[in-house]
């Protein structure tokens, strides 16, 4: 019975028995060393009756060892569950395991396999899984349970950490319920002194070891063992200096120093060891010299025990004290034994690393051990892992091409994994070594992406520019796609300052070059001209590239987003659905989590300019979680900006929240692409919040300063304009948008600028520009905007004695404003047609409009044809959610039937 604990065992009681009733959960148990996390897990593991119970432990020896505590976790239930799994994920499950060599994995198909295992063992008996000392948990496992975590929603799975607080590694939990384990009471340490010390503590000896352990439990039971039963009853005075001069671990380490040298030798060979199996540090400690004798008296002295095969030390602290009171020679020697022992092909791994530590040298048989090492991690989805190898394996390496290559192999896989710091410290070091013009122009492509992704916009344009003068002469089409993104950046507002013009630095290719290199030649024309605003040399090459790309494979993940930028500058709404959704749909199906994150974001362009507002907030529902997850914070920022848009338009109270948490990202995280755009939908979203006053909203919209923002908003902006009472600035953009409208051919912009020309005009002309502005729309796919003229020129209409004429145009932008949800727009229709002499009825909402975020995303793909297992696959979700959150679509929707869903209109 645990002393003291009764509030940490209650909230750890509530989570098992809300896994009973279907509501799974996780909770993190944080704490000093030694406070008592892990005999609060042995309490909970042994009141769980009726539940799977399965274990894992973060070992610090294992940390580069990628997914090596999941695969001790779901070791117990996988064969039986994996089965249920869709291919992909049971393929890059067992890949992670290292159990088949099937090419490169993908780690976010690794967390939702490990989902869904979990779950489907959750069907049998609840499950409570126990992750120890997560704060030494490999990378990749690390990552896969906090995913798992997140998504616990109808599953019977109840997942308990514990990890330490304030150490030198972390476990990041994020935003999972957090439980902090402090010291001990006077009453429970008093207890728990007496019961180990045989003999009554009196309050005066219990106050002074309380004060001086600060409560820690496991202080207070070394002492009890340290003192004597006379000074522990009082009846003699306490040492003057306590044995815990160096806390809790230095009573480990007196324990250690006292041992004869063979039982210290397999106690290092422990700490080193990161198999926990008695026969690995067995064999190795004995070709040191230690043999059985040895380890008997290693375990006699309770710093060491072996249960059947497996041995481990008796506490963490007893690793590090040990690890860390060797002399280096003693641990290279510990290392070296120890991979002499790992000869098995499961074992490679484990083995490069136990070889790495035992050098220091550079060492070319080391390397090719981490090189292979790296390629598996990577292979299984274990980014960190593979950076990690081939970082050490670089530093083992001649200084030159060599150290380079390894060292940008290690940074592409740290940017993968999300940690663009390390990724950046990496480049920059394999830049330094790179003496090929090949290898330095692809490494300065990679420094240049993450800077203008998470950092400046315009030094990383500046830094593809540069590489691409610099390969040019040497290879022209890797220099050709450098521009290009440069080209592209330029579309997103990057102004390096750079004398160089992408178009300049390499010629066109001829007509009988590969289609891939024409369509990357004519965006990088296009787009450069495009940005100058030369709209008629922009136009030819734009729409040869994108025909040129109907004949190149989907899956070309450097050439089909440039294509969606494109798409996005033009205004080409179809185009950039088409695009973004290709690439969606490509990211889903391998489980790419920043390409779903991208694509997300940026559909909402087009989305909210097509009125399909509905899909745009549940795609940036959805890429909330991804971009946490993912360790993109900053990649939340479009998506929060997109929905407190979509908020403002819908009057929704929650606009003023969505600022606010978009204001934060902002404020934390660099934007890099995104560093112009995202505060203009901002401002937007401020402007529409503030249409009742002209005045404060044009304040907002006339700051928009993106050409693709402008002209997404240039219907607000021109009617605030003339709202507030200053024509002079809408006159202005209505001139900008029918130039870009004639040069372009886009019917949108067209109608946009006749609707201006209307509210800046009277009388007739003003009709006939009203007129012009409808026959567009009448080509064009954005409801909001024809709606917007519909009411404008009903009340137009109405004003002039014409109520009759004005009716049909009011109705039906009275429709639209409903049918979108959009209420100030809709109120403002319904007074015009009771102006006009008609009342309208409120139609019956939609209930589309009633579905969350992630049901309505369920709902689509569910209409697509998908099993809930392929839909759960998509969304990162178990099949249970999945199932969970169609009943409620069912039910809110009035339909019964997949069929009737089908024919069920979303949007």
């Amino acid at each position: 019975m645990l002393s003291g604990r009764d509030s940490e065992r209650a909230a750890i009681a509530a989570l098992v028995d809300e896994a009973w009733a279907g509501r799974g959960g996780a909770l993190v148990l944080v704490g000093h060393p030694g406070v008592g996390k892990s005999a609060l897990l042995r309490d909970t593991v042994a009141r769980a009756d009726g539940m799977t119970v399965l274990r894992t432990q973060g070992l610090e020896s294992e940390s580069p060892l990628a997914f090596a505590a999941l695969h001790r976790l779901l070791r117990p239930v996988v064969a039986d569950c994996a089965h249920h799994l869709p291919q992909p994920q049971a393929r890059a499950l067992r890949a992670a395991f290292g159990e088949v060599d099937d090419g490169p994995g993908d780690r976010f198909l690794v967390f939702l396999a490990a989902l869904n295992v979990l779950a489907d063992a959750g069907q049998r008996r609840p499950v409570l899984a126990v992750v120890d000392d997560a704060h030494w948990l490999d990378d990749a496992s690390a990552a896969a349970l906090l995913f798992v975590a997140r998504r616990l929603q109808v599953e019977r799975v109840a997942l308990l950490f514990t990890a330490r607080d304030a150490d030198v590694r972390t476990f990041d939990s994020g935003d999972l319920p957090r439980l902090a384990v402090g010291a001990l009471d006077a009453q429970a340490a008093g207890d728990l002194l007496s019961a180990r010390a045989g003999v009554p503590v009196p309050p005066e000896v219990r106050d002074a070891l309380v004060a001086s352990t600060g409560g820690n439990p496991l202080a207070l039971v070394e002492l009890a063992g340290a003192l004597t039963p006379e000074q522990l009853s009082g009846r003699v005075r306490l040492p003057t200096r306590l044995p815990l001069t160096e806390g809790v671990e230095r009573a480990f380490l007196d324990r250690y120093r006292r041992l004869p040298e063979q039982a210290r030798t397999v106690l290092l060979v422990t700490a080193a060891d990161d198999s926990g199996q008695t026969r690995v540090v067995r064999q190795a400690a004995a070709s040191l010299g230690a043999g059985e004798d040895a380890l008997q008296v290693a375990e006699r002295s309770g710093l060491l025990q072996v249960r059947d095969a497996a041995v481990d030390l008796r506490h963490p602290l007893v690793r590090s004290a040990v690890y860390g009171a060797a002399t280096s020679t003693e641990r290279r020697r510990a290392h070296r034994a120890l991979a002499a022992v790992l000869t098995g092909p499961d074992e490679a791994d484990r083995r490069a690393w136990h070889l790495a530590a035992a050098v220091e040298e550079p060492d070319e048989a080391v390397v090719a051990e981490l090189d292979a090492a790296a390629e598996r991690a990577r292979a299984r989805g274990g980014l960190e892992a593979a950076a990690s190898a081939w970082e050490r394996a670089a530093e083992l390496s001649p200084a030159g091409n060599a150290q380079a290559e390894r060292l940008y192999a290690a940074a592409r896989s740290a940017w993968l994994a999300a940690r663009p710091a390390r990724a950046r410290a990496l480049v920059d070091a394999a830049a330094a070594q790179a003496r090929d013009a090949l290898l330095l122009a692809d490494v300065l492509r990679l420094r240049a992406r993450i800077e203008w992704n998470t950092g400046s916009l315009h030094a990383g344009q500046r830094m593809v520019l540069q590489a691409a003068a610099e390969v040019a002469p040497h290879d022209a089409q890797r220099a050709r796609e450098m521009a290009m993104f440069a080209a592209a950046l330029a579309a997103f507002g990057a102004r390096s300052g750079s004398a160089v013009a992408p178009p300049a630095l390499v010629p066109r290719p001829g007509p009988d070059a590969p289609v891939r290199a024409r369509c990357f030649s004519d965006l990088l024309h296009g787009l450069d001209a495009a940005v100058h605003g030369d709209w008629q040399g922009a136009m030819p090459p734009l729409e040869e590239a994108f025909a040129l790309a109907e004949h190149l494979a989907e899956e070309d993940l450097d050439l089909l987003p440039n294509l969606g930028i494109a798409a996005m500058y033009l205004g080409d709404d179809a185009l950039t659905r088409r695009y973004h959704e290709q690439l969606l749909t490509r990211a889903r199906s391998t489980g790419a989590v920043l390409m779903i994150l991208y694509s997300l974001a940026r559909l909402g362009f087009a989305e909210v300019a097509t009125g399909r507002w509905t899909a745009a907030r549940a795609a940036a529902a959805e890429a909330l979680p991804l971009a946490d997850q993912s360790g993109h914070r900053g990649l939340a920022a479009l998506p929060t900006a997109w929905l407190a848009l979509l908020a403002a338009l819908r009057s929704d109270g929650a606009v003023d929240r969505y600022l606010a948490d978009a204001e934060r990202i902002c404020a934390d995280h660099a934007l890099g692409i995104l560093a112009e755009v995202v505060p203009d939908v901002l401002r937007w979203a401020r402007g529409v919040r503030d249409a009742a006053d002209p005045a404060a909203a044009l304040h907002q919209l006339e700051q928009i300063r993106h050409p693709m923002t402008r002209r997404l908003a240039a219907t607000d902006r021109i009617e605030a304009a003339v709202r507030a009472g200053r024509p002079h600035p809408a006159h202005a953009w209505v001139e900008e948008l029918a130039g870009f409208a004639e040069a372009t051919g886009s019917a949108w912009a067209s109608a946009v600028a006749e609707h201006g020309r209307a509210l800046l005009t009277d009388g007739p002309e003003a009709e006939r520009h009203f007129e012009q502005a409808l026959a567009a729309h009448a080509k064009s796919d954005r409801p909001p905007d024809r709606a917007r003229t519909q009411l404008a020129y009903g009340a137009f209409l109405r004003r002039s004695r014409r109520r009759v004429d004005a009716r049909p145009h009011l109705r039906a932008a009275l429709e639209t404003f409903e049918d979108l949800g959009a209420q100030p727009w809709a109120e403002r229709a319904r007074q015009e047609l009771r102006a006009s002499g008609e009342t309208a009825r409120r139609r019956d909402a939609s209930t589309v409009v009633d579905l969350t975020p992630q049901e309505l995303q369920v709902a689509r793909l569910v209409r697509q044809g998908l099993a809930n297992r392929d839909v759960a696959a998509q969304l990162f979700v178990s099949p249970r959610t999945v199932d969970f959150h169609l009943r409620n679509v069912f039910a809110k929707l009035g339909v019964t039937s997949r069929t009737e869903l089908a024919a069920h209109p979303l949007d």
